[in-house]
């Protein structure tokens, strides 16, 4: 580190250094795909010393931060402003440095994480306080649904406040862990990090693989490893969450023993076991016997949906609304003719229905 470009550099700006600076040479940020630093912490990046390395700066900082966020830039005892979307124009050399102002208060992980653990403090929220990992399972179950929720309506700024709420729980149940000795958020984030790197050796290692079906082929294999280190006796199908919706968890067992061999070889035979289980349901002689078949016919239908890389779980919840929408227009016709929907002829709600339909 240059540390009289350093004194130079702070002169240049003409503030005192802060209490807590990220200080970071530049070309080491450039192979990055986000700023590897909590962004509400000021940045001081040296050695700008190129245009190309200034654009792949540029790439990585608006990863994070806004196009219109301010950045100070010094050069030869120098300083003058800059928005992040301009900063690869001008003159660069090995004196060019860039002062990159915190984004603001509660913009970090680390920041998050504190106020989170703040809540349980003794002079935190009662309420917060009294929490446990049981107690929280339905609220994360709850948060989870709402987040599926808005994914589906393709609202963004509903998928941004979700996530959240999503967050608070993973970092809140951590955080009950880390008091309870043991674990902590930084050990959660640690395990995600090493699985993703051990399971993506194509990616983080010289590793060849042909597409997608080989990566997922490659990624049971992984897994079939590691369960042999921990000696467990768990099948590939244990770790499918008894939790999940019926049609979610039929899909992921038929997609992981597909991704073993375990599948038909072409799709007619899918049809054909559609065609089969339908003959099966006419036949069924009593009520046991119907729910098994008509069990093993929605069985087959989320096998064609996974042939037709369709998400199962999610086409019939877009049905389930498309339902409800157009069943709500028979109840405001019924309305409007100051009748109840139940004094409707079937005909007449046929007619609403196909409405309904036109409309959209």
């Amino acid at each position: 580190m240059d540390f009289a470009l350093l004194s130079s550099v702070f002169d240049a700006l003409r503030f005192t250094p802060p209490s807590r600076l990220i200080l970071l040479e530049a070309p080491t940020l450039a192979s990055a795909h986000v700023p590897p630093y909590p962004p509400d912490m000021p940045a001081l990046l040296m050695g700008v010393n190129s245009p190309e390395l200034a654009a792949q700066l540029k790439n990585v900082l608006l990863a994070v931060y806004p196009k219109e966020h301010t950045i100070v830039v010094v050069e030869g005892g120098k300083r003058r402003e800059e928005k992040i979307d301009d900063l690869d124009k001008g003159s660069f050399s090995a004196q060019t440095c860039w002062y990159v102002p915190p984004l603001g208060e509660g913009t970090s992980f680390e920041a998050f994480a504190e106020i989170v653990a703040h809540l349980r403090a003794p002079e935190g929220c009662p309420w917060d306080r009294e929490q446990t990992h049981a107690t929280l399972r339905k609220h994360l179950l709850e948060e989870a649904y709402e987040a599926i929720s808005a994914i589906d309506s393709g609202d963004f700024a509903a998928m941004r406040e979700e996530f959240g709420d999503l967050l608070l729980q993973i970092v809140l149940q951590s955080q009950i862990a880390n008091e309870e000795g043991q674990f902590n958020v930084n050990q959660v984030i640690h395990g995600i990090h090493s699985k993703i790197v051990r399971r993506h050796p194509h990616v983080f290692g010289d590793l060849k693989l042909d597409g997608v079906d080989g990566v997922l082929a490659n990624w049971e294999k992984l897994k079939e490893k590691e369960r042999g280190r921990k000696n467990d006796d768990k099948g590939m199908l244990d770790g499918v969450p008894l939790a999940l919706p019926a049609l979610s968890q039929a899909q992921e067992y038929q997609e992981r023993a597909a991704r073993v061999g375990f599948d038909w070889t072409e799709i007619e035979g899918v049809l054909d076991k559609i065609a089969e289980e339908i003959e099966e349901v006419r036949q069924a002689n009593n009520s046991a016997e119907l729910a098994s078949e008509l069990g093993d016919l929605l069985f087959a239908l989320v096998n064609l949906a996974r042939w037709k890389k369709v998400d199962a779980e999610s086409a019939l919840r877009a049905t389930n609304m498309k339902f409800k929408k157009r069943f709500a227009h028979v109840e405001q016709g019924a309305k409007r003719q100051g009748r109840n929907v139940s004094e409707l002829t079937l005909d007449e709600m046929e007619a609403l229905w196909q409405e309904a339909k036109t409309a959209e």
